[in-house]
């Protein structure tokens, strides 16, 4: 077993310029024209609200945004106008990327658009970072995971806590065996989001600028009514509420607590072998245990309801010399002063503040992009970590134990289950085959 401590994590894990962790070693059979070591990333942001405003505000010197797009025009061009420069904005993502010279693309969107502009962004020869959750269903992950491995391209997922210092030298002392054999991890019990209502909603005027048919997208056709769209206090979207549009918050903050189990545990290219139903929380949730092949058992034990009990974004890991607990940029262990060696503080410094939380992941796409290497959120890492938090929705949804084959990648015999892996699509925006 090999000891992670302050000296080697420093050593093996390459620090820019610009604050990235470099994942190391060529990958072979991607593309080798690689943007120049000088030259700017030209990239398009796909999804002009919230989240991509603050992608934008993280953006390293390396990268220049030369177009936006938003289904709500007046959106795209507000972004555009931050910028330096006359740059287009697009309601149709698929005008943009058919239209604009791009090195990647950025995608902040709508949870049921991240892995269809992807997938045409691939398909185009232009890399990606793309939000989480990264995919909508199941289905749709594997076929992103397809496409960028078949036209060779640099796909990052956002989940920064891959490029954390801390949160990488936690996992990776885990992984290493540093804290002994882990039977348990304990995480926070995040909730799924909802069919649509029956009755469906009141239809609205669609506002001036909305290009409704490009939001709703692969999703069913709904009459317009602002709920879906935004909520009373603004730019923030109750879509994330309803299946047809989201997954919920296991896949919003989930996303990153479930990834830094995976990555801890070692399972970035496998997943759970079982999940089952265990009571429902003071949030009124369904709780959700899950078994991976090894005998590790994850308990979704605290609930989501602030305050949070339990680490928001990580979870408490029990080896069998001591308990550690990973959440954002951080780790704390019982006893207190296990880890003699810890990383510099200055390294968890550097993600603080406006504009900093996912800079370094950033740069470390950018980084990626130019020398052709597999980035630290790979679309495969992503693909596996939104098995976990799909399987999740799926067992919570059907309310009974699951069995699950990490590589067949099916509900073994369960025809019920396996109905669920994918959503319908609407005609026109179906997922492109791959040529």
């Amino acid at each position: 077993m090999k000891t992670i401590t302050r000296r080697r994590f420093v050593q093996t894990t390459t620090v820019s310029a610009a604050g990235s962790v470099l994942s190391p070693g060529p990958v072979w059979g991607l593309n080798p024209k690689a943007v120049g070591a000088n030259e700017r990333v030209r990239v398009a942001m796909i999804g002009c609200g919230e989240r991509g405003n603050q992608l934008t505000d993280c953006m390293p010197d390396g990268c220049q945004i030369i177009a936006t797009a938003d289904a709500y025009l007046p959106r795209a061009k507000k972004l555009a106008d931050r910028l330096t420069g006359d740059i287009p904005a697009f309601a149709d993502y698929r005008e943009l990327i058919d239209r604009v010279g791009l090195d990647g693309v950025m995608i902040a969107s709508t949870g049921h658009h991240h892995v269809l502009p992807a997938m045409l962004a691939c398909q185009a020869g232009m890399d990606v970072y793309i939000e989480k959750p990264m995919s909508n269903d199941f289905a749709e992950g594997r076929a992103l995971v397809n496409a960028a491995r078949h036209y060779d391209r640099v796909v990052q997922v956002g989940t920064q806590q891959r490029t954390m210092e801390f949160d990488r030298f936690a996992c990776e002392l885990i992984r290493d065996g540093g804290i002994g054999e882990v039977k348990v991890v304990e995480c926070v019990n995040y909730g799924s989001s909802k069919p649509y209502p029956k009755d469906g909603l009141p239809e609205q005027p669609i506002p001036k600028g909305l290009d409704w048919d490009a939001w709703l997208g692969c999703a069913p056709f709904r009459p317009y009514n602002q709920r879906l769209r935004v909520r009373d206090d603004g730019e923030k979207g109750a879509w994330q509420a309803w299946r047809e549009y989201h997954v919920g918050g296991i896949g919003g903050m989930g996303a990153h607590a479930y990834d830094m189990v995976q990555y801890a545990l070692g399972m970035d290219d496998t997943g759970p072998v079982e999940l089952w139903p265990n009571g429902v929380d003071e949030a009124g949730i369904l709780r959700i245990d899950f078994r991976y092949a090894n005998g590790v058992e994850v308990r979704l034990r605290y609930s989501s309801k602030r305050p949070y009990r339990g680490p928001r974004l990580g979870g408490v890991f029990v080896g069998s010399k001591c308990k550690m607990e990973i959440n954002r940029n951080k780790f704390v262990t019982n006893p207190v002063d296990f880890v003699k060696d810890p990383p510099p503080a200055e390294l968890a410094a550097q993600w603080e503040g406006d504009g900093h939380v996912a800079r370094g992941h950033i740069q470390n796409w950018l980084d990626a992009i130019k020398t052709r290497t597999r980035p630290n959120a790979d679309v495969e890492i992503g693909h596996r970590t939104s098995t976990v938090y799909h399987l999740i929705g799926i067992t919570r949804e059907l309310n009974r134990r699951l069995r699950w084959d990490p590589v067949a990648e099916r509900f073994p015999d369960d025809a019920e289950a396996n109905a669920l892996l994918q959503l319908p699509r609407r005609q026109g925006w179906e997922l492109p085959s791959l040529s």
